[in-house]
């Protein structure tokens, strides 16, 4: 009975112990698209939700309210990850704690109402994908939506990231 009880006790420590290397972010690849079709977020782990980021002006000097201040889609993104980046930083995390991302696209004049996704991915992979020599990929939404706050803003982008 000692010998069974010892065996069980073994048995118990290897699995508890597997368990820390079980405790790991899974992200599961969607091919060759730089994001990820699934991440999967272990119990006791610290999620962090950051509230939707809008672009600044970038060119100080365009009229205030126009789309020349705030930049096409393209500078909009890279505008908007760079402030998350930095907000992130803040609460000691990166880009690569980021496991979920919505993207919120206006479809403006400039580009007949539909949304520039082309532009978007350009910003974004400056930032996340094999370009970025980022491989740490969230999961990731995209969708077109009529209108935000201010009517020469493009893009939105809210995250969910995790402490490691």
């Amino acid at each position: 009975m000692k010998c069974a009880f010892k065996t069980v006790a073994a048995l118990a420590l290897g699995i508890a112990g597997g368990s820390v290397h079980a405790q790991d972010i899974v992200r599961h690849g969607a091919g060759s698209f730089p994001i990820s079709s699934a991440v999967e977020i272990p119990a006791g782990k610290s999620v962090v939700y950051l509230s939707g980021s809008v672009p600044s002006v970038i060119h100080p000097d365009a009229p205030k309210d126009s789309l020349e201040a705030y930049g096409d889609t393209k500078a909009q993104t890279i505008n908007v990850l760079e402030s998350i980046q930095q907000q992130l930083k803040t609460l000691g995390l990166g880009l690569t704690d980021v496991v979920k991302m919505q993207v919120f696209l206006v479809g403006g004049p400039e580009n007949g109402g539909k949304m520039d996704f082309e532009g978007f991915m350009a910003g974004y992979t400056q930032f996340f994908g094999p370009a970025a020599k980022q491989p740490v990929l969230p999961a990731r939404s995209a969708f077109q939506i009529a209108g935000l706050a201010h009517p020469a803003w493009r893009v939105e982008i809210e995250v969910t990231a995790v402490r490691p």
